[in-house]
């Protein structure tokens, strides 16, 4: 039941119609017995800051969940960031502090490699192609990067945009070999994407080249449709496809330590 005494916590997202933050973040938050609520808001980027700004007055708001398209932009709206936030240049989770300034931190990346690990997916030594340079995209190519992939390759519309996250994730990860280049589906171990394409009814498909086998992981961000384009493809020609439900699974407990829900005292 929600009274005066529940924290109020939110998802922002345009469009927001997909998310599942709030059926998982809401389960969470009665399994610990914490009085809070999440809610969703669906927020256009050019009202983004005013939205975020109005944050910082409300004293029962306790942290806020960031999905596309604004985990880049947010980035510059909070006070300060923790952990790689800085380094990839999004954020995903942010924590109202009781001076009602705003904590940033990005945990895309830890998500997503830990939501292989748990379905038995260890990516150590691969040849990986990651589709999509953006808040996600970023923070999945950094996790790669730590997790051990041989190599990655990072594909982009915008190669400017591909070439500058290689350029960092090689810098801080020098042992593997990352670079932007194109996807050359037959040759690669994994191949994820983390654009929005599949998202909307008619979206085409994240990349052209479908030349998927028996043997590779194809993997999505996207929860919602479960079976995106791309899957669907993989699929078809015998690929193993891992959904993009265990990201935020994951992610659930990080995101809700970052806000800082605490379980119900006994």
């Amino acid at each position: 039941m929600i009274t005066g005494h529940t924290k109020l916590y939110g998802i922002v997202a345009n469009p927001i119609a997909h998310v599942k933050t709030p059926e998982e973040m809401n389960n969470h938050f009665e399994a610990l017995g914490y009085d809070g609520v999440l809610v969703p808001f669906h927020v256009v980027p050019e009202n983004l800051g005013r939205f975020i700004d109005n944050l910082r007055g409300i004293e029962n708001f306790g942290g806020l969940i960031v999905t596309v398209p604004h985990k880049t932009s947010v980035l510059e709206m909070c006070d300060r960031v923790v952990g790689d936030a800085a380094l990839i240049g999004a954020v995903n989770t942010i924590r109202r502090e009781a001076d009602g300034s705003l904590v940033g931190a990005m945990l895309d990346g830890k998500g997503f490699v830990n939501g292989l690990e748990f379905n038995g997916i260890d990516v150590a030594g691969m040849d990986a192609c990651l589709l999509g340079a953006g808040g996600a995209g970023a923070a999945i190519a950094f996790a790669l990067a730590e997790a051990g992939v041989a190599k990655l390759t990072i594909v982009n519309r915008s190669e400017e945009k591909s070439r500058d996250l290689a350029a960092r994730v090689s810098r801080r990860y020098p042992s593997v070999k990352v670079m932007a280049g194109a996807p050359e589906t037959s040759k690669r171990d994994l191949v994820v994407n983390a654009t929005s394409l599949g998202l909307r009814p008619g979206d085409g498909l994240p990349l052209d080249d479908l030349s998927f086998h028996d043997g590779q992981i194809v993997a999505e961000v996207i929860m919602e449709p479960e079976i995106t384009p791309l899957l669907a493809a993989a699929r078809e020609k015998g690929a193993r496809i891992h959904f993009g439900r265990p990201m935020l699974r994951q992610q659930i407990r990080l995101m809700a330590q970052h806000m800082g829900v605490k379980a119900a005292a006994a």
